[in-house]
């Protein structure tokens, strides 16, 4: 029953993640807003809902090295697994402009994370912090998006109706997160079978399975030349892993820090976003050469943590 969940899931997520993109792009056309933001808000959030619901779910359960590592863990393989594998099928552009404005909020995310992991625990207060800085940069994000209308009209001459954009993208985004739900109840039932700890569950198989609607999306988005979708879904699936999944479960619930966390992996996310963040600024697109370095960096990781 477990190994027909993870196929299934699997299934689900292919057939989620096209229709997610197709929404998202028209969508975009349609109200005069770049792929980017489309990407960075609606996309990159609606596919980290897996993540929000595992992570308050652990945390209320008792769980908190499966809720904690659950985000870290995600954002580790959005970054080193999932653009890196996008980057292998296509070279990923990069608009310098935007990605300094989004790339610097994942930054300063990221640093918020370690200094509470460090802190030892994350309480209600930090949980408040988090989930203010979410609405601030929505707000910042929608007001400083100076695409125009005419512009992202004039990518598609024959847009497709608002109707249909919306049922693609609500379909598609209901579809990868029920798909996902299946994925991680089916891996992590087979994982607990053969003797993992919940710390290495929640940081690879939960983080993975939770993860994999972003990484359909991305490499989706890819395919379709959609360079904005992809590299937006990450950024602000990143962001949402932090600031609104890490924010909501410590308002729910505080959550205290494994040891593990704080001595690895913690580090191994930051180091992954400052990697994305100089590939971003300095070389102005993510290349199959690097793409590979990323994977490779993750296979490393994964190593280390099996070992």
């Amino acid at each position: 029953m477990n190994i027909l969940f993870v196929l299934g899931g699997l299934l689900g997520l292919v057939l989620g993640g096209e229709y997610l993109v197709r929404g998202a792009v028209a969508l975009a056309q349609r109200v005069g807003l770049s792929p980017l933001v489309i990407g960075l808000t609606i996309v990159g959030f609606g596919t980290s809902t897996p993540e929000l619901v595992t992570s308050v779910q652990a945390a209320m359960l008792g769980a908190p090295d499966i809720a904690l590592g659950n985000i870290v863990g995600s954002n580790i393989a959005n970054i080193l697994l999932i653009l890196g594998v996008a980057a292998l099928i296509t070279p990923l552009a990069i608009e310098r402009r935007s990605f300094a404005r989004d790339g610097s909020v994942m930054l300063i995310a990221t640093l918020l994370c370690l200094g509470v992991v460090l802190w030892g625990s994350v309480d209600r207060l930090a949980g408040a912090v988090c989930i203010a800085g979410l609405v601030g940069y929505l707000i910042f994000t929608f007001r400083t998006d100076r695409r125009a209308a005419k512009e992202v009209a004039e990518s598609a001459p024959e847009p497709v109706r608002m109707g249909l954009a919306l049922l693609w993208l609500l379909g598609g985004l209901v579809l990868t997160i029920l798909s996902a739900r299946f994925l991680v109840t089916g891996a992590v039932a087979l994982a607990q079978a053969v003797g993992l700890s919940e710390a290495v569950i929640g940081l690879t198989i939960v983080a993975v399975g939770t993860s994999m609607p972003e990484l359909v999306t991305s490499v989706i988005a890819a395919r379709r030349g959609q360079s904005d979708v992809a590299l937006g879904n990450v950024v602000g699936s990143n962001i949402f892993n932090i600031l609104g999944v890490l924010g909501v479960t410590a308002v729910i619930q505080p959550v205290g820090v494994a040891a593990q966390i704080a001595t690895l992996d913690i580090w191994v996310m930051l180091a992954a976003t400052l990697a994305l963040i100089a590939f971003g600024w300095f070389g102005g697109r993510l290349t199959r050469g690097q793409g590979a370095v990323f994977v490779l960096a993750y296979a490393a990781y994964i190593g280390v943590l099996l070992v």
